[in-house]
């Protein structure tokens, strides 16, 4: 026992002093020249690593040189296929590591199952082939807890996540991490946040020159792709490649490839299009290249910055920094002419794939949503928190955030037009159903809202996003006290149900098929809100009319200036699942609070039938507004929400029923 206790404790020593020993003085470039071999599995070229393969990679100022500069705590790309990314950049850095320089290491995966395949067809390949790294991993060992996603090493570890595992991104500190295929991740990790964030919060213990981050990926939608928007941070770094004619550099584009055309053939897809004679022409001196002089231009290129480096270098890839066969410039032209030969018969999704995976960029669907300036300038002269005189009826959205509840106040009129009465957020912590934000919450929408008329108006229907498990708590314990008075715990549909109504009455099959969840503790059952519908109605068709009449929808000159950007958070783009249908989701990097509050006071507007309210009803509510009731509230008292409300439905009732 004494002997295995002192076996143990040199063991802990000598993995300590690998930890914290200085590094082997080798660059990750001169490490993957000298020590990395590519094994079959991984590669058609089996055998001895040759950066002259990618030479992209390794130009002045490109990824491999920033991985060994101090000063770069991030090193990311928008890229497309075929730029040997994984396998170059990610894996010689993973190799460096585990031979010289070991730490724990994160490796974050849209899904554990991409993990898995990523270790059993690159990671143990690349361990197998290359003689230092099998020394350091034993594969057939479960000693040391190895595991398919856990390999240890002397002085770390490498642990590959799902990005869907709240607990597996949260739990292990790591000053190194990598994230494969960003926009495949999860941004919402069952809200506690993106994921991609969570994994950079393992790093907050270690220094700024041992922190590392590797975050690669294929970009997917114009708005809403993470790594277009992780891009945006980083100094933008393109490659510049020289012309052998001229001299001059230019970042190698697909607008300088050049398809010679023939008028006598007539293809069935390229029409007189003859790919196979594609050239590059220089944009300066308009040079042409073939691929053997664009191969050897790239090897005399260079990286350079186009923007201001704040820790994190930035690389645009696309496939003509590529020297494979695959990516000749005749291969890309038989490609291009393909997607676009599909998109003119209306099937996009070849283009898309072109545009993401080819030219790396993401792709841009034209929205036919407002420009924000047009919005503003459509903004009118009336008060926060006053009725224009065609509003009747007022609604309420509220969304609940974490430390803040978003509350937007919508006065209804003739024919759904509607006002924007009131768009702010009360800042607290929701989490806690004691704390004050809910009273300030109460004490907004008891408050009487002056109408035009001299009258008051006061809230009649209230929606209170619960669809936060962390909230819900406090959502259920607020609304159970107050749902008599028009208050809905409310849940937005999933992207599988965009034909869901705007408005409907819960049933039993809206919940899990669990008993004893939060709602049914306080005898609830929230309302699914079908917000697609809603907002194809508000993003698609309302915001578009101009002037005054059914449906179009108005706002004060002095809301609140970042209303215009949440309104317009969002964008229809093709489902993660199922690319053939379009729903809408966020963009990257915007706060979209305003647009889900407009939607739940919507809800709440169909919840007390606007949309089906004849003129009779419109005049009754209108009159109510006049004629002083026993129902209204002495001079300086607030009513509870939705008083107003239930008179005016049971007055409605009354006038259908006659």
């Amino acid at each position: 026992m004494r002997a295995r206790l002192k076996r143990n404790a040199k063991r802990w020593t000598r993995n300590l002093a690998r930890q914290f020993a200085p590094p082997e003085n080798i660059t990750t470039l001169e490490w993957a020249n000298k020590h990395r071999w590519m094994s079959e599995v991984e590669t058609a070229r089996p055998g001895k690593y040759s950066i002259h393969v990618t030479p992209a990679l390794a130009l002045p100022g490109g990824p491999l040189e920033a991985l060994d500069d101090p000063n770069v705590e991030e090193v990311c790309c928008q890229k497309s296929a075929q730029v040997a990314w994984t396998s170059g950049v990610l894996g010689n850095a993973l190799g460096r590591w585990i031979d010289v320089d070991p730490s724990p290491v994160i490796g974050l995966f849209p899904k554990d199952g991409a993990a898995k395949e990523y270790v059993a067809e690159k990671f143990e390949p690349m361990v197998e082939a290359t003689p230092r790294l099998r020394n350091k991993i034993d594969l057939r060992s479960r000693k040391l807890q190895q595991r398919q996603q856990f390999k240890r090493f002397p002085g770390g570890f490498l642990k590959l996540v799902g990005s869907n595992s709240p607990a597996s991104v949260k739990s292990t500190p790591s000053p190194r991490g990598f994230v494969e295929e960003p926009d495949d991740c999860n941004l919402n990790l069952k809200g506690q946040g993106d994921s991609i964030l969570l994994l950079k919060e393992r790093g907050k213990t270690y220094g700024r020159g041992r922190k590392k981050y590797i975050i690669g990926g294929t970009p997917t939608i114009a708005g809403i792709s993470s790594i277009e928007a992780e891009m945006q941070h980083s100094d933008q770094r393109r490659c510049m490649v020289p012309c052998h004619h001229c001299g001059e550099r230019h970042e190698l584009s697909f607008d300088n490839l050049v398809c010679p055309t023939d008028p006598d053939q007539r293809h069935p897809v390229y029409g007189s299009y003859q790919p196979e004679r594609t050239i590059y022409a220089c944009p300066h001196c308009g040079g042409e290249w073939n691929d053997q002089q664009k191969n050897a231009n790239l090897r005399r290129g260079e990286w350079v910055a186009m923007a201001q480096f704040r820790g994190i270098a930035g690389y645009y890839m696309n496939e003509l920094l590529s020297t494979f066969p695959d990516s000749r410039f005749a291969r890309l032209m038989e490609k291009w002419l393909s997607a676009k030969h599909a998109a003119d018969e209306g099937d996009f999704s070849d283009l898309i794939v072109f545009t993401n995976s080819s030219m790396g960029l993401p792709y841009e669907f034209k929205g036919d949503t407002p420009e924000i300036e047009e919005l503003q300038d459509r903004a009118e002269d009336y008060a926060e928190k006053t009725v224009p005189r065609g509003g009747l009826l007022l609604t309420a959205g509220v969304d609940v955030q974490h430390d803040r509840l978003a509350v937007i106040i919508r006065a209804w009129g003739r024919g759904e037009e509607s006002w924007l009465v009131y768009w702010g957020e009360l800042y607290g912590n929701p989490i806690d159903k004691a704390d004050p934000v809910w009273n300030e919450l109460d004490s907004l929408l008891t408050t009487g809202f002056e109408h035009d008329s001299g009258a008051t108006l006061r809230v009649a229907a209230v929606g209170v996003d619960s669809s936060d498990g962390q909230t819900s708590d406090s959502v259920y314990h607020y609304v159970r006290a107050r749902q008599r008075h028009g208050v809905m715990a409310v849940k937005g549909a999933s992207l599988n149900s965009e034909n869901r109504e705007i408005f409907s009455r819960p049933k039993v099959s809206d919940d899990t098929n669990r008993t004893n969840t939060k709602a049914d503790k306080y005898g609830l059952r929230p309302f699914i809100v079908g917000t697609h519908k809603a907002k194809d109605l508000i993003l698609e068709a309302r915001i578009h009319l101009h002037g005054s009449g059914p449906g179009r929808m108005h706002w004060y000159r002095s809301v609140r200036a970042d209303y215009w950007q949440q309104l317009t958070a969002e964008v229809k783009a093709p489902h993660p699942r199922n690319p053939r249908k379009r729903v809408w989701q966020k963009k990257s990097g915007v706060h979209n609070e305003a647009l889900d509050c407009e939607v739940y006071a919507l809800h709440a507007a169909r919840s007390s039938r606007t949309h089906v309210m004849r003129e009779r009803d419109w005049d009754a509510l209108e009159q109510t507004l006049t004629q002083p009731t026993l129902f209204d509230a002495p001079a300086g008292t607030a009513a509870p929400v939705g008083v107003s409300g239930r008179r005016r439905r049971r007055r409605m009732n009354r006038n259908h029923s006659a």
